[in-house]
């Protein structure tokens, strides 16, 4: 596994918050933070002078095959408005987390359970019940009768453990024949060669809004 927020944060780039003696990643107020999304995470930096050294610092981590600029973004097709600054790619055993915090007592409330919208990245841990949780499945029996009382609960169940993780996907593949594909019955709407990651979304609604008039046209 790979910490670049950790990295980031120990290089005085990254801020947290305080809020109820847990610790939130500050993105406002950061010089430079990663939205990780297992092997590939977008690292946003407020300050083009600091771009340099953050990519520095991002190719010393153990398990970082490479770190996209604006060229490398441009010729991987990842020069989107939105991408960050940088764009870290794992190497094919190794993943990032989203690990802001440095100490397991104050992570946030959201870090122990299934949480795809305030985790400010992928979290794969979430596939796992904490091993070193003392009777866990009596845990959630009790959480979910707190719920079915109508009571605040947190299902605080899922380890912090990054390591339990043995599986990797989303890097670009070392062969194009092993790459993600488009299937689909309107080749029509494709152009000639492959697609461009920033090309999906448009494909997508090419689909629904091409598919949404034909079905218009014969109705009529």
């Amino acid at each position: 596994m790979i910490e670049p927020e950790g990295a980031l944060r120990q290089a005085g780039w990254l801020r947290v918050r305080e809020e109820l003696g847990r610790e939130q990643l500050d993105a406002g107020a950061s010089d430079a933070f990663a939205v990780a999304d297992h092997q590939i995470a977008h690292v946003y930096v407020a300050r083009p002078e600091l771009v340099d050294k953050v990519a520095n610092s991002l190719r010393a981590l153990p398990g970082v095959e490479r770190v996209l600029d604006e060229v490398g973004k441009r010729e991987m097709g990842l020069d989107h408005s939105r991408s960050g600054e940088l764009v870290a790619i794992a190497r094919p055993d190794s993943w990032f987390t989203y690990y802001h915090f440095m100490d397991d007592a104050r992570a946030p409330d959201y870090a122990r359970t299934v949480d795809i919208h305030r985790k400010p990245g992928y979290d794969p841990v979430e596939l796992f019940i904490d091993p070193a949780l003392p009777l866990a499945k009596l845990r959630i029996a009790l959480r979910l009768a707190q719920k079915k009382l109508g009571m605040r609960y947190l299902m605080d169940v899922i380890s912090l453990d990054a390591t339990l993780v043995k599986g990797s996907h989303g890097r670009p593949t070392d062969r194009a024949e092993e790459g993600p594909l488009v299937i689909s019955s309107a080749p029509e709407l494709f152009g000639e060669g492959p697609v461009a990651a920033t090309s999906v979304k448009r494909l997508l609604l090419d689909h629904v809004f091409a598919s949404t008039a034909a079905s218009t046209r014969r109705a009529a």
